[in-house]
């Protein structure tokens, strides 16, 4: 188990120090010239397409990829890589929809789903209802990749003390320091601040990545296939490089659990590749940009970058494998979440013994934590621009507030999402922040999808179909995790050790797959087509229509729907 050196901590909160101060900079530059709701929800539409796209591939690669992935990849080989595919060829839908979207919409994925209906209120609240709960769940994944992150970093572990505090008690205020920081960036900065706040948080994060995976392949002379095989014999498993050592895991005389394992990898598949275009704040980032054109080129740096930077995880993973050890990982966070920090360290260490080791896992470390921070504004600012802008502004000011209201809302409105992520994250703080990221975008993709994708293409679709596509995939997709191993009744059949979010003991489960897209992703569909089709609104070919032209040439795309 690794632990920062006095000169290592030090050295750790000074480059943190460093990055805060940047990134207040920015966020005060960004709070003078935020004048408008259009400055405060889209940056003012002044983004270039290049810009929106690094800034994009920031909102992206999120805690979650570059911590929870690499810790999956180093402790299950294979199945690890499988989150990187799935984040990877999520961008074929998005590339489509996406652009679609921020043609027809203004600021939401509201102004999009209110355009056809009649019940407008109706679907702007639902969507919000459904942007918060997606983004909360979200949130969690990078609020608990702080704590563990900062707590290794600071030599906080389990049993020790902080500063004249239990180790636990450190953990948690670094978890509420950083919600109140993402809290801060988005009340005072804004899209502008949180843009450029990814933009600095995504050259770093490539910058690092890129020297860590060259180190990692020069340590085996930059033979690819040299580095997988000491990673294979580091895991002490010959199935160490075969897929099933995770998922769709073959169970040797029980037919039953086998076929769910598999049918486990495909909801997990699905939920990743389907979720990304339904996701708030991957949505909302198209409206910074001020024509078709330019979301197009965001699209392609976002892929370009995205898809580099998960070839690299490879390196991260297998490299930590390999060079770290899955014991010593396990023992210094049991879900992998540190593998990378981890892996820092000891490239540190080898190229300049204990002061490498220390530079090399500060900067890595202060990397990361710009990562958290930067995707947790994302998350916060579409959460409380959904609130402000389609249920304050439109729902209970029937769309007549005056701008300096709606902002006013927003800014409340992040206070009190930051406030609730910081109470969940603290309680989920032993989960694996890949599989929090995975049960998110099945959400997304459960409630948010159907309703875009009907909406958008399917004449007959109406506000009622709306409404129960959301309201039925959110509400199946949130009953089938409380029912799922998750929450409760998972235990490792080796060690016994509780792999459920409540205490050992507690078990209530009834659905026995951990991801639920499988399942919940097809309700929202036909949640949303039974509403459409059995209620007695009329759908209004008109609307269609018009929607159609304007989702496809952006055409009136800046004005309420």
């Amino acid at each position: 188990m690794i632990s920062a050196t006095g000169d290592g901590r030090t050295l750790t909160i000074a480059l943190f120090v460093v990055f805060i101060v940047i990134t207040l900079g920015v966020t005060f530059w960004a709070r003078a010239n935020t004048r408008s709701a259009d400055d405060f929800y889209a940056g003012g539409r002044m983004f270039s397409g290049a810009q929106n796209g690094v800034a994009l591939a920031g909102d992206y690669m999120s805690a979650a990829s570059f911590l929870g992935i690499a810790g999956l990849i180093a402790l299950s080989g294979y199945d690890g890589f499988l989150y990187s595919i799935g984040f990877l060829v999520a961008w074929l839908l998005s590339l489509l929809l996406v652009e679609m979207m921020r043609n027809a919409g203004r600021f939401t994925m509201a102004d999009v789903l209110s355009y056809r209906a009649r019940s407008r209120p109706k679907v702007r609240t639902a969507a919000a209802v459904s942007t918060v709960t997606v983004s909360v769940f979200y949130l969690l994944a990078q609020m608990v990749g702080a704590g563990a992150l900062v707590s290794m970093l600071l030599g906080i572990h389990s049993g020790g003390t902080f500063l004249g505090v239990s180790g636990e008690a450190a953990e948690v205020l670094t978890i509420a320091g950083v919600g109140v920081m993402m809290i801060f960036y988005v009340m005072f900065g804004g899209m502008k601040a949180t843009t450029w706040v990814q933009i600095i948080k995504a050259v770093l994060l490539i910058s690092s990545t890129v020297v860590l995976t060259a180190l990692v392949l020069g340590r085996f002379g930059f033979n690819l296939s040299t580095m997988l095989g000491a990673a294979a014999d580091a895991s002490g498993s010959s199935g160490f490089l075969q897929p099933g050592g995770r998922y769709g895991q073959d169970v040797r005389g029980d037919t039953v659990r086998t076929v769910l394992n598999k049918l486990d990898l495909i909801s997990l598949a699905l939920a990743l590749v389907l979720g990304t275009a339904g996701l708030p704040h991957i949505v909302g980032r198209f409206f910074t940009v001020p024509d078709a054109r330019a979301a197009r080129r965001s699209v392609n740096w976002a892929i370009g970058l995205v898809g580099v930077f998960y070839l690299m995880t490879l390196a991260l993973g297998f490299g930590a494998a390999a060079l770290v050890g899955e014991k010593a990982i396990s023992e210094q966070d049991p879900a992998g979440n540190t593998a990378a920090l981890q892996l820092a360290h000891e490239l540190g260490s080898h190229l300049g013994g204990r002061l490498g080791g220390d530079l090399l896992l500060a900067f890595i470390g202060a990397v990361a934590f710009a990562t958290i921070l930067a995707v947790v504004s994302g998350l916060v600012l579409a959460s409380s621009t959904s609130l402000a802008h389609d249920y304050f502004g439109h729902v209970l000011m029937l769309g007549r507030p005056r701008e300096s209201q709606e902002v006013a809302v927003a800014r409340v409105a992040a206070f009190l999402i930051g406030t609730l992520a910081i109470m969940l994250a603290v309680v989920a703080r032993n989960l694996n922040v890949a599989f929090l990221v995975g049960l998110a975008f099945a959400m997304a993709a459960s409630a948010n999808l159907p309703a875009i994708v009907l909406s958008l293409f399917w004449k007959r679709f109406t506000a009622t179909g709306a409404l129960a596509g959301i309201y039925g995939g959110l509400a199946g997709s949130l009953l089938l995790v409380l029912l799922s191993p998750v929450v409760s009744g998972k235990v490792d059949p080796e060690t016994g050790r509780n792999l459920s979010l409540l205490p050992k003991g507690v078990d209530f489960q009834l659905f026995p797959l951990e991801n639920p897209g499988l399942v919940s992703i097809p309700f929202g569909f036909l949640c949303a087509i039974a509403g459409s089709l059995l209620s007695r609104e009329k759908a209004e070919p008109q609307g269609y229509d018009e929607l159609s032209v304007r989702s496809l040439t952006g055409l009136g795309a800046h004005r309420p729907a």
